[in-house]
């Protein structure tokens, strides 16, 4: 289940006021504590707005053709339309 940046705060405010251990405190919330810490590591560093949640963005795709090998693949296509996909690939890969 995700929370909201709201609910994030709340709970680490709810922990870091009470008096029994964040354990107990968590274990009744249903939180993991791992997750918790989590949360806690970004307020701490990052302040209310670090809790947050971001969308997820992979620094690289891994099926993503270089935009120069896809210019040569494009060109290549454009000059020898007779060519599968299978081919320009086949050629493109010998070419390089």
């Amino acid at each position: 289940m995700r929370y909201p940046a709201t609910e994030k705060l709340e709970i680490i405010r709810l922990v870091e006021q009470s008096h029994i251990p964040a354990k107990q405190v968590l274990d009744r919330l249903g939180i993991p504590r791992s997750t918790f810490y989590l949360w806690y590591e970004k307020y701490v560093q990052g302040g209310a707005e670090a809790l947050e949640d971001r969308a997820p963005m992979p620094a690289r795709v891994w099926n993503r053709i270089p935009d120069n090998v896809r210019e040569k693949i494009v060109d290549l296509a454009l000059e020898q339309p007779e060519l599968s996909p299978r081919e320009l690939g086949d050629c493109q890969i010998v070419c390089v």
